[in-house]
Parts: structure tokens; sequence; C-alpha cells
């Protein structure tokens, strides 16, 4: 199944690529602010994960730490009307896209361990359906071609069409 894509339609000045940069989770709004002001300042135009910035507000990890959720979706707001830039997040879960667009998120990511489960995927799907926004999705955990495919071919059944891939290292 080929897949029916749009350009993302991001901004660029066209003059440098697209960066995304910046702390791995949000865990103050101090932190935010700060990193988003010196982005800004250097011509950056997203706050989100690949480089611009990299505020993730919730943190599926095992290591401890879980993110502040919805806590920090406000500070992700206040970057946005301070500075301009889009916001982002990361989102793994229907609650999550719904929280993030209540808070209006620019753009949407799925992440490393959420890419790699189909039935996650499809709940994610369903839940986006209808929704017009950009959704960047990272190669799962495990380099698996097929898995990653699957993750896009089931946000674009959907109806998303503004997809994009984030290639994580292994």
């Amino acid at each position: 199944m080929e897949l029916e894509l749009e350009p993302l339609r991001l901004p660029s000045d066209k003059e440098r690529p697209l960066v995304i940069a910046g702390p791995c989770s949000a865990e103050t709004e101090e932190q935010v602010m700060s990193t988003a002001r010196n982005l800004a300042a250097k011509g950056c135009h997203i706050s989100i994960t690949l480089k611009t910035t990299r505020f993730r507000t919730w943190f599926p990890y095992t290591s401890g730490f879980e993110g502040n959720g919805e806590m920090a979706l406000p500070w992700m707001q206040r970057v946005k009307e301070e500075t301009g830039m889009m916001i982002s997040t990361e989102v793994a879960t229907p609650e999550h896209v719904e929280v993030a667009l209540k808070y209006g998120m620019d753009i949407l990511w799925v992440g490393a361990r959420t890419s790699a489960n189909p039935f996650a995927m499809q709940a994610l799907a369903d839940a986006l359906q209808g929704i017009d926004i950009p959704v960047l999705v990272k190669n799962p955990v495990n380099p698996d071609l097929e898995l990653w495919i699957g993750a896009l071919q089931r946000l674009n059944q959907a109806g998303l069409k503004r997809l994009g891939v984030i290639h994580r290292g292994f």
C-alpha cells in the first residue's frame, strides 16, 4: 500500500535545515521557557523533538521520571505566545491526543515504543481521525521497517496525510 501524503507545511527560513533540539523532557517551567527563548533567539521556528526543542510531557520510560503530563502543556502554550514558535509533544494514547489538542499543539509525534505496537497505533489513528495536523513517527526501538511503515499506514488510513518520520539511532 502506498501512502497518500501531503507536505508538512512547517515554517522554515529556507536558509537552514529544520532543526529540532532541546531537553528530553519538560521538567520545569523555567527550563522550558529558558530553552525556548534561547532557541527562538537563534532563529528556531518549532518547539518540538527532533531539533528545535524537545519538551516531552509524558515520559514513557521505566527510569522513574514519568514527565509532568498535562501540567507541562500550559508551559508549551506560553512558549508559543512568547516566542511565536510552533509547539509539539509526544502522544502515546488517545487521552494524550485529546489533551494535547486541547492545549493547541501544532505538531504531534509518536515515540519509538508506541510505533512498535499495532494496537496502540490503531488507537492513536482512531483518535486522530479527521484532524489535520502534522504527525511525526519515530522508528521502533528494534529496527523493524515493517512495523514503522505499518504505523504510518494506520495513521494514513485514518485520513492523516501530513506525516513525517523521525529516525532515532541504533
